[in-house]
């Protein structure tokens, strides 16, 4: 008698641990059907055991992937070996709302899981045991990481002044392209600009000013360009532009364009207008041009015609 209550009392404990635990818990047979409800799943569901058992979890749970949960638990069954998802594959398995206040900015939790095999006296496995752990701090950090890093990586490679991008991660991208071409010749085409008369701007009208119209230049240059086209600041007023799958009549139509934006642009610093223009170099990438500086230089010779033949014109570098 006295060791029947013995073990009572050590039931009563185990399930007073079950209870106060931080971590959900779940039991469930063969069909899926809940047998155990910890408190930790009763606050987040809403759902008091009463609710819940003998009811499968899918039907409970719709948002659980069943075809995806049954394959995860048939190897648990079977192998006897636990299974686990971490919040990285997977942001929740069951979706509970977030409350807490320090990680407000997640909207639902996020949750590692494991299944683990209950075995039975006979060394068989008819039920599992779901446990989810909230990881909602951990996941927010490491996502803010991340984003901060992102931010950290873009602002590394981004010119501050017109939110191009800088001339040493444009060199990049462009040695990438040639050799990308190289592998898989396509047609390819450098254009290199530069504001015309743009010290006479900065003397006449002060150095505030030709920044602004750096600046405007710059998103000109943006609203012209193709998702796949690479565009950075070269130098102070100068600007290049990679445009992927564009031949010379492609190239030349661009240029057009963008001369034509620029002429007829009304930039205003200090209430005075400042009209401008910008002279353009094209240069389509061919068999002869055997390097990426061989490619800016080839383009830079149109542009140094464009100027010599009055401005606000662009020209194309023949091979």
């Amino acid at each position: 008698m006295a060791e029947k209550i013995n073990i009572l009392d050590e039931l009563h404990w185990l399930m007073d641990v079950l209870q106060s635990i931080d971590v959900g818990l779940v039991v469930l047979n063969q069909d899926f059907e809940i047998e155990l409800w910890n408190s930790f799943m009763q606050n987040h569901s809403a759902l008091m055991p009463s609710d819940v058992m003998g009811k499968s979890l899918f039907s409970l749970f719709p948002e659980l992937p069943e075809n995806w949960f049954r394959r995860k638990a048939e190897s648990v069954f079977v192998l006897h070996n636990a299974a686990f998802t971490t919040w990285e594959q997977r942001q929740y398995l069951i979706k509970f709302k977030n409350y807490r206040p320090i990680t407000g900015v997640a909207e639902y939790m996020y949750q590692n899981s494991t299944i683990v095999p209950l075995i039975d006296t006979q060394g068989d496995v008819n039920h599992i045991c779901l446990i989810i752990y909230d990881v909602t701090d951990t996941a927010v950090n490491k996502e803010g990481m991340r984003n901060a890093n992102a931010q950290l990586e873009q602002l590394s490679r981004t010119d501050r002044l017109t939110q191009l991008f800088n001339r040493g991660w444009w060199e990049e991208c462009l040695e990438k392209e040639f050799k990308r071409n190289q592998r898989q010749p396509s047609d390819c085409c450098l254009v290199m600009f530069d504001i015309d008369h743009f010290k006479k701007v900065n003397d006449t009208y002060g150095h505030p000013a030709g920044d602004e119209v750096i600046r405007r230049t710059a998103e000109t240059l943006r609203n012209n360009l193709r998702d796949v086209d690479i565009a950075g600041r070269y130098g102070g007023e100068e600007f290049a532009i990679i445009l992927i799958n564009a031949d010379e009549d492609g190239a030349g139509i661009f240029a057009e364009r963008l001369r034509a934006n620029i002429e007829s642009l009304e930039v205003f610093y200090d209430g005075t207008q400042i009209p401008y223009t910008i002279s353009l170099g094209i240069s389509q990438l061919n068999e002869k041009i055997n390097s990426p500086g061989g490619w800016i230089e080839a383009a830079d010779s149109a542009l140094y015609e464009a100027k010599h033949a009055g401005r606000n014109c662009w020209k194309v570098n023949k091979p």
